[in-house]
């Protein structure tokens, strides 16, 4: 393992966030500080109480999944993206680093913004409602994992996309839409039962549902199986990216 290589890598890709603080930390802070200002304010008083929890802290967690999740990939889909874009690739291909190293690289420095957001995000909250961690060490872990394997997304779509249209195609059009439907401001319990059944087909439900049990040991559906799924989806990403490396798809001219 080259850590140097893999070091400069995520180095560069942290110093380009130090660039665009306004882009990369401060917009989507102000953004989700007004969500809970539209949801706990004017929704808030109407709605008291969701499964026990009050429904401006309720929100808290998936909140910050929807900002984990899109940030995530994001930001390394135009980490990875720009390089091929400025053709600077190539030099990172032929030089003596892995694409272990490589992929560790954009996707580590991706998730740690990632979470260096969220944790913003949970002190901004603080500031507007109440809330509490039950259970620490899988609220850490669920995030970690989320970061990871949307990271790991975000790697592969900047592979795929060969303009900046398709670059924001699918956490506008595909991540965004999955989270507001994955119970990120309602419980699926709320939902008629055929919608009940449609929304275990959204995999962001997982997410977002074991994110919220480490907060206030509630959940839509079992702790074991959004574990699971998360692990699941993050091994299948990391299946796609080692085929993509092996056959060279979008990398050689």
């Amino acid at each position: 393992m080259n850590l140097r290589a893999l070091f400069a890598i995520y180095k560069f890709e942290m110093a380009r966030t130090r660039r665009t603080l306004m882009q990369s930390i401060i917009a989507p802070v102000i953004s989700t500080a007004l969500y809970f200002v539209v949801f706990g304010a004017a929704i808030g008083p109407r709605i008291h109480e969701v499964q026990g929890v009050s429904y401006g802290s309720f929100i808290v967690p998936g909140l910050v999944m929807l900002s984990v999740l899109t940030h995530s990939v994001s930001n390394a889909s135009f980490g990875i993206y720009f390089p091929r874009f400025s053709r600077t690739i190539y030099e990172i291909l032929s030089a003596p680093v892995s694409y272990t190293e490589i992929t560790l690289g954009f996707v580590g420095a991706a998730a740690t913004k990632s979470i260096i957001l969220a944790t913003i995000i949970l002190i901004t909250a603080k500031l507007f409602v109440p809330f509490h961690v039950e259970h620490p060490f899988w609220m850490v872990a669920f995030l970690l994992l989320t970061a990871l394997t949307f990271s790991l997304l975000g790697f592969i779509v900047g592979l795929w996309a060969d303009n900046f249209e398709k670059l924001q195609l699918v956490p506008m059009l595909i991540i965004t839409p999955l989270t507001f439907l994955g119970g990120s401001f309602y419980t699926v319990d709320m939902l008629p039962s055929f919608w009940q059944s449609v929304s275990l087909l959204n995999p962001v439900l997982y997410l977002v549902s074991g994110f919220r049990w480490s907060f206030y040991g509630v959940a839509d559906v079992n702790v074991a199986l959004s574990l699971g799924m998360t692990c699941l989806f993050m091994l299948l990403c990391v299946a796609v990216i080692a085929q993509i490396f092996r056959t060279g798809y979008r990398l050689r001219p």
